[in-house]
């Protein structure tokens, strides 16, 4: 059986996947990359970084019923580059200058003439290390899984 096809477009799956990154990049390596830029991009919010929380939902065993796992607390942003394009930003945390330099690499990511350069030099090492990251934490859980079986015994012969 396969899944479903997705409803998004292949370029939305593309943003959905860098703006997901750009929110888990350390902030000084966001602003190494802004130092390293050609041309710093003159922008203008559209909304000001600004602190708020959202529920975070789960479900009971991962396909269970929902429930209100709790809250968190995330920071939003929304910038309008200089050139017209847009960019949008939420991150986990209180840090509004990440939640600001991940708006304008959102805006930038959406450039044809940066798109590639970005993604070679800062999205896709960052999903790199990521996943590298998350492998090895699963590597770790895998070793101290522990296999239980019953063992039916012949006490009726």
């Amino acid at each position: 059986m396969s899944a479903a096809p997705s409803p998004l477009t292949a370029g939305q799956q593309a943003r959905q996947r860098w703006i997901g990154i750009l929110a888990e990049i350390p902030l000084p390596e966001l602003e190494a990359a802004a130092a390293a830029l050609p041309q710093q991009p003159g922008y203008t919010f559209l909304r000001a970084p600004e602190i708020g929380s959202a529920l975070i939902r789960a479900r009971s065993g991962g396909t269970g019923s929902r429930f209100n796992l709790g809250e968190m607390t995330l920071t939003r942003c929304a910038v309008r580059l200089d050139s017209g394009l847009t960019g949008f930003s939420w991150v986990a945390g209180r840090d509004r200058r990440h939640a600001e330099l991940a708006a304008v690499f959102d805006a930038l990511m959406q450039d044809p003439a940066l798109s590639d350069s970005l993604d070679r030099t800062l999205i896709t090492p960052a999903e790199q290390r990521r996943d590298a990251a998350r492998h090895s934490m699963a590597a770790k859980a895998a070793a101290t899984r522990v296999d239980f079986f019953t063992l039916v015994r012949g006490e009726n012969e």
